[in-house]
């Protein structure tokens, strides 16, 4: 079981506003004293707040029921109640607030301790002393308090890194993520290995470093839903630079570029706007000759030979990144 959770579905409830007090002042020396009832308290919010030492939406997994608390009754002598305690989701950079039922995006939450209130709390109703005119001296009346909301929302993890690898499964993209950084994705050479986005953190020169995302290969189709397709398509609209990784023993390098590229475009078409890389991965498989072959039929874009297992090309891979990062 992974602890990658990237989609859960949670029922909110915000807190209902205490109502006003409708309290008649009753003293020793003043037979009749006017209203002096206080107002209720605001019911407590539903507040989701980016928090960035989260990585995953797993602790709500288990916590489908979030519910603020109400807003207390308003007292004697003017006093206000005593407000609902608001209560806060904690989420990951990047996740996206959705309605369940219409599926709007509602919000965004793209900073750490950004904030946004998915249930407002009622307001609480105002006591008998806000009534009192000079028809009225004695108003016995106060108002309630505003009713709790309450419904489902959908929150959504859009992986943020700076670089996306896009390719089909088995192109040699966990491999490549495995001996670039200290990530450690599981890696086998079949399809749909890579179930989960693997972060890694790739060092550079002079200890810079940039963000690489594994996302989980695309086959044709993805768009339709087919294979793991959507749910992973998600996460490279968030990347800045994509990285296409075809494998050197592809049939035809320049066709599988465009297949992925395809698939994308269906997608997203904005997604194309985004600058992209050619990794020709497992060259070490290939002599001088067949590379200068291979390069003649190249799609036109930086790209560069590598193998993460000889461990070649590696450094010029992480020139074409960096320069086009920056």
């Amino acid at each position: 079981m992974s602890n990658f959770i990237d989609y859960v579905k949670i029922h909110c409830r915000s807190g209902k506003g205490g109502p006003g007090s409708q309290y008649m002042r009753r003293e020793k020396y003043i037979a009749k004293g006017g209203p002096a009832g206080g107002d209720g308290g605001r019911g407590g919010h539903v507040i989701v707040k980016g928090n960035a030492q989260l990585w995953t939406l797993l602790p709500l997994k288990y916590r489908k029921h979030i519910k603020a608390t109400h807003g207390d009754p308003g007292g004697k002598n003017q006093m206000h109640g005593k407000d609902g305690e608001d209560e806060i989701v904690e989420v990951p950079i990047g996740t996206i607030i959705k309605d369940e039922e219409t599926g709007e995006v509602l919000s965004e939450i793209s900073e750490d301790g950004q904030e946004f209130i998915v249930m407002e709390g009622g307001k609480g109703g105002k006591g008998n002393v806000h009534f009192k005119n000079s028809v009225n001296q004695t108003p016995r009346y106060a108002q309630p308090g505003i009713p709790e909301q309450e419904g489902w929302i959908i929150l959504e993890l859009k992986i943020l890194a700076d670089v996306g690898l896009v390719g089909f499964p088995n192109a040699g993209k966990s491999t490549l993520l495995s001996v670039v950084s200290a990530a450690k994705p599981e890696i086998a050479n079949y399809p749909f290995t890579t179930l989960t986005p693997n972060l890694g953190i790739v060092a550079y020169r002079d200890y810079r470093s940039f963000v690489m995302a594994d996302i989980p290969g695309i086959i044709e189709g993805a768009h339709e839903g087919k294979g793991l397709g959507l749910r992973f398509l998600r996460h490279i609209e968030r990347n800045s630079v994509l990285l296409f990784m075809v494998p050197a023993d592809a049939d035809d390098i320049k066709k599988e570029y465009e297949i992925l590229v395809n698939e994308l475009q269906q997608y997203n078409p904005e997604l194309l706007d985004k600058p992209r890389l050619l990794a020709i991965s497992k060259s070490d498989m290939l002599d001088a000759e067949l590379q200068s072959e291979i390069e003649k039929d190249l799609p036109k874009l930086p790209y560069t030979f590598i193998s993460s297992v000889a461990q070649t090309g590696l450094v010029e891979l992480k020139d074409m990144i960096w320069k086009e990062l920056n």
